[in-house]
């Protein structure tokens, strides 16, 4: 009998045993608030045993196998750390992004006197330098397989897993569902192979593992059945599935708010409460609920309050043109709401009537995004306006004057006094006027209606588009749902920036790279250059012309720069480009699809004003 079937087998002994144990405890005993899980004891040894077998493949990879050989130990490997995902997440997220990173250089600024450039030395390299069409470079392969050799043993001997909560363990499982629906069946963490479907089998197989640990804890078994039957048929489709054809439009309503949903009829069984200390809210059960987020964790820290009143004070001040130094031009200026907060132009038009660098980015969703400007200089939308303000092509002026236009008017102050306790400070003004820019995610696209069940109206080109879009197009591998934009999943923490080789003129026979070094400034570092923010493709029917440099003036162009492999595969010399110079060999039925898709992400207060 194989070595991984043997471990199989002892896994199921062992969860049997433990969902054995403790039947005198009555299930209301089992769980709770604030005491120690019960159940610590049971997961953290199935995490032991899910991170020896990881080690155990991957302790034998080695220069001197054959390549087959090292394949095949890689993906049994592969397939036991896919096991311990879901714990790794929860318990030990750094060493989960380090271990799963893909294969790009990672820089890291605090000041022009820290500056760390590093190299990955995952699973995803792992992967790229088993399967290229290239030769293997063994010393790149020995300097990968000393840090995973080393690593995994690591992650066990320096495990937190002690004093978890049940409420810790169901915020696993909860956050391990988003993962696998928001990247995991997208292709993100396996490029060549694109194994996605397989490894969302292995990691359901740990769900299945944690709740048959916890199977005596339910006071409802049939709800504990219900997790059961739910978990296998979601094993079940993923199995049948091939990665380019598999239907993720159907796979995320009918399953993963399924699981969504369990997850909040478990916490009410354990009578327990998920926190709200999260990017998530925890209480939401449809991927696309206009609440899925947490937006208090995505504005400052004891900031006031997100009501109406506030929002319309800062819609009417977004809208004063009086605020600036000209008193000519506001926000909505280059932010126009019937262009979903666009301008329309190839770049935006500074007080002077001339062009600015760089195109108007759209600002429905940009709360839901970690850095804001394309450049990503500004960390939150406070920090963004007080750019804008101090810009001399913009407001051009100061926050003390700022504040003093404000205190001159009667109307202002009278709602500042009612919304500030009557404290007129340019912070509390940014505040208003974020606030509003907050506001500005709806979820009431088509597409979002027909996820959240409101209505039935996707065409079958639609469908096919979101699926292309989350598979074979890969778009979603740097767009992620719910928000479609480059805040990375699970945890929603980190706002990815990415090199794609944008030219400067439209032409994709003769291209010349745009000198927009992009995030080289104000560290000039060399493997920053032409960086820019993933944004959000919500809206994007309305928002062009497009790229940061608005080169593109239709869906159909920017379409086709990706399928090409963008400025790379365009024979651009773009050294540090981070999407694959390949083609994705879409057809013109796939593209059309694609962008017949995205058209649906147009919220319905946009529609109805065009």
């Amino acid at each position: 009998m194989k070595a991984i079937q043997i471990i199989l087998i002892f896994i199921g002994l062992f969860v049997s045993f433990i969902s054995c144990n403790d039947s005198k405890i009555t299930s209301k005993q089992m769980v709770s608030n604030d005491k120690e899980s019960m159940f610590n004891d049971a997961i953290r040894n199935y995490y032991f045993i899910t991170l020896d077998s990881t080690s155990h493949y991957m302790l034998q990879i080695d220069t001197l196998n054959s390549l087959a050989k090292n394949k095949e130990l890689f993906l049994k490997s592969r397939e036991w750390y896919k096991r311990v995902e879901p714990m790794l997440i929860a318990y030990d997220y750094e060493n989960y992004l380090s271990m799963n990173a893909p294969n790009l250089l990672k820089v890291e600024i605090d000041d022009y006197q820290d500056i760390k450039i590093q190299n990955p030395k995952s699973y995803q390299v792992l992967e790229e330098l088993l399967y290229s069409e290239d030769s293997i470079s063994n010393k790149e392969l020995h300097s990968v397989l000393t840090y995973l050799k080393v690593r995994i043993p690591f992650v066990k001997k320096n495990h937190i897993l002690i004093t978890q909560r049940d409420r810790h363990h169901l915020k696993m499982i909860r956050d391990a569902i988003v993962n696998i629906a928001a990247k995991g069946i997208t292709g993100f963490d396996s490029p060549m192979l694109a194994n996605s479907l397989n490894e969302a089998v292995y990691n359901y197989d740990s769900l299945d593992n944690i709740i048959e640990i916890y199977k005596d804890a339910f006071s409802n078994t049939e709800l504990y059945r219900q997790w059961k039957i739910e978990i296998s048929s979601a094993i079940k489709v993923l199995k049948k599935s091939n990665f380019d054809d598999f239907n993720r439009y159907n796979f995320i309503k009918e399953h993963t708010n399924n699981q969504l949903k369990l997850v909040n009829e478990t916490a009410k069984d354990w009578n327990i409460d998920l926190s709200t200390s999260r990017s998530l809210n925890p209480k939401i059960s449809n991927l696309f609920d206009k609440n899925f987020f947490n937006m208090k964790m995505f504005s400052l820290q004891r900031s006031p309050e997100i009501t109406e009143e506030r929002i319309a004070l800062g819609q009417q001040l977004f809208n004063d043109q009086s605020l600036s130094s000209s008193e000519t031009i506001s926000c909505a200026t280059c932010h126009i709401k019937e262009k979903a907060f666009t301008d329309g132009h190839i770049k935006a038009i500074g007080v002077n009537g001339e062009e600015l660098q760089r195109n108007s980015p759209t600002l429905t969703y940009t709360v839901y995004q970690r850095s804001l400007f394309y450049d990503g200089r500004a960390d939150g939308l406070e920090d963004q306006i007080v750019g804008v303000t101090n810009n001399e092509n913009e407001f051009h002026i100061d926050l003390n004057k700022l504040e003093e236009k404000i205190q001159q008017n009667p109307n202002y102050k009278n709602l500042f006094a009612a919304l500030y306790d009557g404290q007129i400070t340019n912070m509390n003004v940014r505040n208003a006027i974020a606030t509003y820019i907050r506001s500005l995610a709806p979820f009431d696209s088509k597409f979002d209606r027909n996820m959240n069940d409101l209505e039935d109206t996707m065409t079958t080109e639609e469908i096919n588009g979101f699926n292309l879009f989350m598979g074979k197009a890969a778009c979603a591998t740097c767009h992620f749902p719910p928000a479609f934009n480059g805040t990375v999943p699970p945890k929603y923490m980190e706002t990815e920036f990415e090199n794609l080789g944008v030219p400067k003129n439209a032409s994709f026979d003769n291209p010349v790279l745009d000198d927009d070094l992009g995030q080289f400034f104000p560290y000039k570092v060399n493997e920053k250059k032409h960086f820019f923010k993933t944004s959000t493709v919500r809206n994007v029917e309305l928002t062009g012309p497009y790229m940061h440099n608005g080169v593109y003036q239709t869906l159909e162009e920017v379409v086709q720069f990706y399928n090409v492999g963008g400025g790379q595969g365009m024979g651009l010399d773009v050294p540090l480009q981070t999407l694959p110079s390949d083609s994705l060999n879409l057809t013109d039925i796939e593209s059309k699809a694609i962008i017949a898709f995205m058209k649906t992400l147009t919220d319905q207060q946009y529609k109805t004003n065009n």
